[in-house]
């Protein structure tokens, strides 16, 4: 096993982790009614097609850390899961900065297609609200060293926010022709 990256302060944690997706969750919900009116010069949805790449890309990231763990490669793990996290980051970023500029689009699909769509969406938007505290949690167990929890946790953590980054995209290429 690899050597802890933090000290072991629960307490601390638990009020930066519980306090940092609070404060997203609220930015999150806050874009839905907030939109700048700013001519940028170029098409604002290029930051949708960003998140979509960066989705596509923490998607793929998550697979490879699955199958370095499961070989038993946990350096590589831990950098894999490190710049998935980062990514992550950045996808945040990307998305505030999308719907700031473009604000919401409205879904043109019809019958069957619809149903689809806004069942994607709905169990996407569900579990991105609640999947943030779980990554976090899941990376400072393994950043203190306690693995046997990391484990279990990472467990519940890995198919939600693999679900979570697998239809980002999805929804991306279902909405795009509506911009």
């Amino acid at each position: 096993m690899l050597k802890p990256m933090l000290q072991k302060n629960d307490r601390k944690a638990k009020l930066l982790i519980y306090s940092f997706s609070v404060v997203i969750f609220l930015l999150i919900a806050a874009l839905g009614r907030t939109k700048l009116n700013v001519d940028l010069g170029f098409d604002v949805h290029i930051f949708a097609t960003i998140n979509a790449v960066i989705n596509s890309i923490v998607t793929i990231l998550l697979v490879a850390a699955l199958v370095a763990v499961k070989n038993g490669n946990y350096n590589l793990h831990k950098k894999i899961m490190l710049v998935a996290m980062g990514l992550s980051v950045l996808f945040l970023l990307s998305y505030v900065a999308h719907h700031l500029l473009a604000g919401d689009t409205k879904f043109g699909g019809e019958g069957g297609m619809r149903y689809f769509y806004f069942f994607i969406l709905i169990t996407h938007i569900v579990l991105a609200a609640i999947i943030l505290p779980f990554i976090l949690f899941t990376a400072y167990r393994a950043l203190i060293g306690e693995y046997t929890v990391h484990k279990k946790i990472a467990k519940v953590t890995w198919p939600i926010w693999f679900y979570v980054s697998l239809t980002g995209p999805v929804i991306y290429l279902l909405i795009s022709p509506y911009y």
